[in-house]
């Protein structure tokens, strides 16, 4: 990949950052690619699809946690921040991972787990071995509290992320530890400059200097905690623990902490960062995060768009909620003008490894003919849009979300499991049928099924005969990799194809500013994408005038195309289509220039992009 930067301690000045441009692939390194056959994917495996990745048009590859780790949480619980677990390699293979990478132009950044460790590292070991331990205060301790009947409970009524308190008590001290996630995850204190300083050196410098390009940094805003610890209000009567978000995300120090991390070591390496923000839905709380003159993160994720469909974060998370398609648009509209008039940025995603599959949430994968044109039509969205785009491994062929018929049994995640005991733990079946259901539409295990690389047994991704950590979806004999790469109009070739054009078109598609129309529209999703802000500060007038007008089906009905050269304020016949997602021959409209231009049909979940010039 070019490189158009200029670098400077404190960041990249001059002309635009390579990571806004850059197009990042996550790699969920359990399910990518198994070299061995012991069912579990691997880094050599990963390594062996590399030239996959390069010829989809991937610039970096983002591989998520594979350090050495009892596994309870797939790799989020890390007992040792500078060896890989055996089950994915060793050292010397990330190596080669990195070079890899490099000889294509390619970068690699790993996932910065530093809110919590292991209960299985030896600083937690240590820290819990006495009081007087000196790495005692590198976690958070607190002596118990006692009820009006004299029975110990936790110091706070915090309820945690995976369906229990975030307080784990230690027979041994005598006290409780913080746990955010589960209790063998437990948080680490960064009050302590101690414990601040071996996370820089042990987590992050010992892998950049190895060559490693940067970091997604897990759940960054959630570092700083209050630290007089009150009880949350009771939001949800009647349960023992509540919601406590305000109490450890957006903490009083967290802009301090973040600061001193990106100029004692992201900064100094030229690092890219990329941090998880959690609740924090107000662009005016994330502009902290992201804003240039700040200098703490390079991008941030922010959630609200992903998270559509779903139930309280904290009480019944899986209790589905239907949504219509304007909220889709209003959430879309506050992000893509977020970076209108500030000097922040903002990232491109609809998958991650901890939600459902985007075809099977905001498409329709119901049969072959919606489930193709719903995909493509979500990558036309998705490569359209201004910020970094992000893609999820699979998501390129459209992956689906699990089969219904699947049971409970199939679903691994611990969060997954901890929602559904919780809810069978009520006695009440309504919920318990609630939860399954929308268990089928969002858990975290959907993207966590193994990648289909072709026709052959367990999908390609690993040897025949073996048992995968995660069953094979049903359907990888007719959804795969291999079967979509023979045709280049298959929804591989379609991303293929798009990624070009948005390098094509940055200033249009990566850069451009967002003007959504027809908000209110429950089946068309339309926008026009304005040019002349491509990042490098050029004023050429020709990229000015240039607009795109991106006109989407979100149906599985035929539409009417809206007045093109009315959109795109040109006069008829000077608009142009750049690209439909419909197979050739199969539109069910006249995509001809002038008048089939307007009033034309749009295909059950067609999308197409339109011109106001030449291309």
């Amino acid at each position: 990949m070019g490189s158009n930067l200029i670098h400077h301690p404190d960041g990249w000045v001059g002309t635009t950052p390579w990571w806004k441009d850059a197009v990042f692939y996550q790699v969920y390194p359990a399910s990518f690619k198994d070299s061995n056959g012991d069912g579990w994917g691997d880094i050599p495996g990963l390594i062996s699809k590399i030239d996959y990745l390069h010829r989809l048009g991937v610039d970096v590859v983002w591989l998520s946690p594979m350090f050495e780790s009892p596994q309870q949480d797939m790799g989020y619980d890390i007992s040792d921040y500078q060896a890989v677990h055996q089950r994915y390699g060793t050292l010397e293979d990330v190596d080669r991972l990195i070079e890899a990478c490099h000889s294509r132009g390619m970068k690699l950044i790993l996932d910065l787990v530093v809110n919590h460790t292991s209960d299985q590292h030896p600083w937690f070991k240590e820290s819990r071995s006495s009081k007087t331990s000196p790495k005692r205060d590198w976690y958070i301790w607190k002596p118990p509290r006692y009820d009006g009947e004299g029975n110990r409970i936790p110091p706070t009524n915090w309820r945690g992320y995976f369906a229990g308190p975030t307080w784990t008590w230690d027979e041994g001290t005598q006290e409780y530890y913080l746990n955010l996630y589960g209790p063998f995850q437990p948080d680490l204190n960064w009050e302590n400059p101690e414990c601040r300083a071996a996370v820089y050196d042990e987590a992050m410098r010992f892998w950049l200097d190895r060559g490693v390009d940067g970091f997604r940094i897990d759940t960054v805003n959630k570092y700083s905690k209050r630290t007089d610890f009150p009880d949350a209000p009771v939001t949800c009567p009647g349960v023992a623990h509540q919601p406590a978000p305000e109490m450890w995300c957006n903490g009083p120090r967290i802009h301090e902490f973040i600061r001193e991390m990106r100029t004692r070591v992201l900064a100094p390496y030229g690092a890219v960062s990329v941090g998880e923000l959690s609740n924090t839905p107000r662009p005016e709380q994330v502009l902290p995060y992201v804003s240039a003159a700040a200098g703490e993160l390079d991008m941030a994720f922010e959630f609200s768009t992903i998270r559509l469909g779903t139930g309280d974060l904290f009480h019944g998370k899986y209790i589905y909620r239907p949504f219509p398609l304007s909220a889709l648009k209003r959430l879309v509209e506050t992000w893509q003008t977020f970076t209108e008039g500030t000097d922040g940025w903002h990232t491109v995603f609809c998958e991650n490894h901890d939600n459902g599959r985007a075809v099977s949430r905001f498409g329709d994968d119901s049969t072959p003919e919606l489930w193709e044109a719903s995909a493509k039509t979500i990558a036309l969205w998705q490569a359209t849009s201004t910020g970094t785009l992000f893609l999820y491994q699979g998501q390129e062929i459209g992956m689906r979300n699990m089969p219904a018929s699947w049971g409970i049994e199939e679903y691994k995640d611990v969060e997954s499991v901890g929602f559904y005991n919780e809810a069978v733990a009520t006695g009440d079946q309504d919920r318990v049928r609630a939860t399954l259901h929308g268990l089928g539409i969002l858990a975290r295990d959907h993207s966590r099924i193994p990648f289909q690389w072709d026709d052959s047994p367990n999908a390609g991704f690993t040897d025949e005969g073996v048992t995968p950590w995660m069953r094979v979806h049903d359907q990888y004999r007719e959804l795969n990799a291999a079967k979509q790469a023979a045709d280049p109009e298959s929804v591989l070739g379609f991303y293929t194809r798009i990624l070009k054009l948005r390098k094509q078109y940055r200033d249009l598609f990566t850069h451009g500013r967002f003007r959504l129309l027809a908000p209110d529209d429950e089946a068309l999703f339309m926008y026009v994408k304005e040019g002349g802000a491509d990042g490098d500060g050029d004023g050429d007038d020709d990229k000015k005038r240039r607009k795109a007008l991106v006109v989407m089906n979100f149906s599985s009905s035929v539409q009417q195309c809206p007045d093109i050269s009315g959109a795109l304020g040109c006069r008829e016949g000077e608009a142009s289509l750049l690209l439909s997602t419909v197979r050739s021959g199969k539109s069910a409209a006249s995509d001809g220039l002038g008048p089939g231009l307007r009033g034309s049909e749009l295909s059950p979940w067609e999308g197409r992009v339109y011109l106001n010039f030449k291309p």
